[in-house]
C-alpha cells in the first residue's frame, strides 16, 4: 500500500479545501494509506536558516515527505494562484539543493474554490512547480472543485453526490498513477 502525503494549502481549520481533504481522505476509494502533513508550522524559507542546524519543523516537514511515496495537494487559489503556505511548503521541501524531498514523488492536485473556476490558476501554478522538482504530475483526470461552498453540510461532510462519485474515480486513477510511476 502506498503512503500518500496530503498537503492543505489552506490554514484555516473550516476551509472548503480541509473539507474536501477531510472527504476525499474519508472516501477509501484505493489501497492507499494518507498522511496529512501540516505546513502552517513551517517558517518562511531563508536560505540563510539552512545550516547544519534547519528549523526542526523543516526537518521534520522534509523526513515525513520522504518516508511517503506520492503527494496529493489540495489548494484553494489565492490571487489566480497558489497560497504562500504552500509554495513555502514546496520550496522547503525542496531544499538543500540536491536533496529534495519531493524528487521524483508521483503527485496529484486538487484545487477548490467557492467560484465556478475551481481554482483553475492555482491547480496550473502548483504544476509548473512540479516539472523543476521531478515530480510526475497525473495529467488526467483533472480536478478543479468548484462552488464548493454547496458541497458541504453543517458539520463538513460532502453532500453532493456527483462530486463524490468524481472524487472517487480520481483517488482510484491517483492510486494507478502512483504504481505506473513506480515502474518507470
Amino acid at each position: 500500500m502506498s503512503t500518500v502525503a496530503v498537503l492543505v494549502g489552506s490554514l484555516r481549520k473550516d476551509s472548503f479545501t480541509r473539507k474536501l481533504a477531510n472527504a476525499v481522505v474519508s472516501l477509501k476509494a484505493a489501497p492507499l494509506d494518507f498522511e496529512f502533513v501540516e505546513i502552517g508550522i513551517l517558517p518562511l524559507y531563508n536560505q540563510d536558516f539552512e545550516t547544519d542546524n534547519p528549523p526542526a519543523s523543516w526537518v521534520s516537514f522534509r523526513q515525513q515527505i520522504s518516508r511517503c511515496d506520492a503527494a496529493l495537494f489540495f489548494t484553494p487559489e489565492y490571487n489566480r494562484s497558489v497560497p504562500g503556505c504552500l509554495k513555502n511548503a514546496v520550496d522547503v521541501g525542496s531544499r538543500p539543493y540536491g536533496k529534495s524531498s519531493w524528487e521524483a514523488k508521483p503527485a496529484g492536485v486538487i484545487s477548490v474554490s467557492p467560484g465556478a473556476i475551481g481554482g483553475f490558476g492555482a491547480n496550473q501554478h502548483l504544476r509548473q512547480s512540479f516539472v523543476f522538482l521531478n515530480m510526475p504530475a497525473m495529467q488526467e483526470p483533472e480536478a478543479y472543485i468548484g462552488n464548493a461552498a454547496s458541497l458541504f453540510d453543517a458539520q463538513g461532510n460532502l453532500t453532493d453526490q456527483s462530486t463524490r462519485e468524481f472524487l472517487t474515480k480520481f483517488v482510484q486513477s491517483f492510486a494507478a498513477w502512483i504504481e505506473a510511476t513506480r515502474k518507470r
